[in-house]
């Protein structure tokens, strides 16, 4: 009896072997993890990119939402550009290929009096950007990063 258990654990141990070679029981991507990305300081938003990129480039598939409000939308204002001089719609429109959402909090836009025709591409405006926030990890299990 013991040899019959003995040869069930070898060949179900060699099955799995086989099938994680062939990439049966590979981790999946990580298509389950959703992240928000907090930004209120646009001293922040090189970081916050970068943090962005480096997470796509770590986990591919991962779904990522950023959501500005305050200061934190002035990368996402048409025109605005790094120190270098570098559009930062460009580098969201790049992200944004690989699903990186970018919405912007219309409370700071009226607050500030400007309209939606201020909002770079890709970016989405939504009502309230820390009500936003709220939504996505309550309603929806994101997870919070704030860089």
């Amino acid at each position: 009896m013991f040899k019959n258990i003995l040869k069930v654990l070898t060949i179900g141990l060699a099955s799995l072997g086989i099938m994680a070679s062939s990439g049966v029981l590979a981790a999946p991507a990580d298509n389950g993890i959703k992240v928000v990305y907090h930004i209120d300081d646009n001293t922040r938003s090189d970081n916050l990119l970068r943090n962005v990129k480096n997470h796509l480039d770590a986990s591919p598939g991962v779904k990522i939402v950023v959501v500005g409000h305050g200061k934190g939308i002035d990368f996402m204002l048409k025109n605005a550009q790094d120190a270098n001089g570098n559009p930062y719609d460009v580098a969201m429109q790049s992200l944004a290929t690989e699903g990186v959402e970018f919405r912007v909090c219309n409370n700071t836009l009226k607050s500030r009096k400007l309209t939606a025709d201020a909002v770079a591409y890709p970016a989405t405006i939504v009502p309230s950007g820390v009500a936003e926030v709220a939504r996505l990890q309550a309603k929806e299990g994101y997870v919070y990063l704030k860089p």
